[in-house]
């Protein structure tokens, strides 16, 4: 399942660029609590360098990480669909180079522009669905009978 690498390469030019304007260039310290599952999604980030872990609470338990993002991913869909609420919690991981976005002014960009709305939206889409393959095929490959899961 390929998926476009990067958010803004999946926007035409002019669209690109009415999104990047939007855009806060931030660097976030190593173990930087981002957000908190259950909480409120406000904002998004593109990744420049660093990794991120996304972590999901076990009762009884410390918080498991699930995923870990890097470079040029998308951290955070949870803002675009109601109620916007995040599904899980993230930390980076070491120091973290990343475009910040405010999701209520990227909803209201790609309210007005439909163009702009259909790539957003389809390029999470995508996201989300290939993570979801990737984390089926890791379910496999932990609990499924032996040779269930695809080649790495």
């Amino acid at each position: 399942m390929a998926t476009v690498t990067h958010l803004l390469d999946a926007l035409p030019p002019d669209r690109r660029r009415r999104l990047t304007e939007q855009a806060r260039e931030v660097t976030l310290p190593r173990a930087t609590r981002l957000f908190e599952e259950g909480r409120r999604a406000d904002r998004f980030w593109v990744i420049r360098s660093g990794q991120v872990a996304l972590d999901q609470r076990v009762p009884g338990r410390r918080a498991a990480v699930v995923e870990t993002l890097g470079r040029d991913d998308v951290l955070g869909w949870s803002w675009l669909f109601p109620p916007h609420i995040w599904h899980f919690g993230a930390q980076t991981v070491g120091q973290v180079e990343a475009l910040e976005f405010d999701a209520a002014v990227v909803r209201a960009l790609c309210e007005d522009d439909p163009v702009l709305g259909r790539a957003v939206y389809r390029y999470v889409a995508e996201t989300v669905a290939d993570r979801l393959h990737r984390t089926r095929i890791r379910l496999l490959e932990l609990y499924g009978p032996q040779g269930s899961g695809e080649e790495s």
